[in-house]
């Protein structure tokens, strides 16, 4: 019997292995191409979502292997158009795992692009990320400040929950003293 084999997602399959690799074994999870941020543990995601050097590494390594750019290891040595659309990648992915924090916390009921794994994010992100971006994460009904949130315009709401970002980030902090 044969088998049709898709060379994309073959390439893709590959090149994932190749980017989650240093996840792997930083993380001690397991990590491929349908991984969604709803699957990564909670602190692998505040470890990610401090947006700091280490952190930023290994959101570079997944995009530039995606990419096919090479490790994140090169990044300081990629073309500056190149190094652009990689920082632009991962300041995408960057909202997206700080708004599944929020979500976690209880804080946002959804956000734009949950439903997709990383690997999409990455690969499809000149189709997706426009319609993505111009969507607003919706504020928790049980968040303190709900009722002032639904009081504000679309572009309000999203300037709103983006200043939540911080505090988010401060309770991670706390989050990973107490443990």
């Amino acid at each position: 019997m044969t088998r049709v084999i898709d060379l994309e997602e073959g390439r893709l399959q590959r090149a994932a292995k190749r980017g989650y690799r240093n996840w792997i074994s930083q993380f001690n999870e397991e990590f491929g191409l349908e991984t969604r941020l709803s699957h990564v543990s909670f602190s692998t995601l505040a470890y990610l979502a401090q947006g700091k050097e280490k952190g930023s590494f290994y959101l570079y390594d997944l995009i530039m292997n995606l990419q096919g750019l090479g490790s994140g290891f090169e990044f300081n040595e990629l073309h500056s158009k190149e190094k652009m659309l990689v920082i632009d990648k991962y300041l995408f992915l960057l909202d997206r795992i700080r708004f599944e924090v929020m979500k976690r916390l209880g804080w946002l009921e959804s956000y734009p692009g949950e439903e997709l794994s990383l690997v999409e994010l990455i690969v499809q992100f000149e189709k997706m990320a426009p319609s993505l971006q111009a969507k607003v994460p919706v504020l928790s009904r049980d968040h303190p400040d709900h009722e002032q949130y639904m009081r504000l315009n679309t572009f309000d709401r999203e300037a709103f929950v983006r200043k939540l970002i911080p505090k988010a980030l401060k309770k991670l902090k706390d989050y990973s003293v107490t443990l």
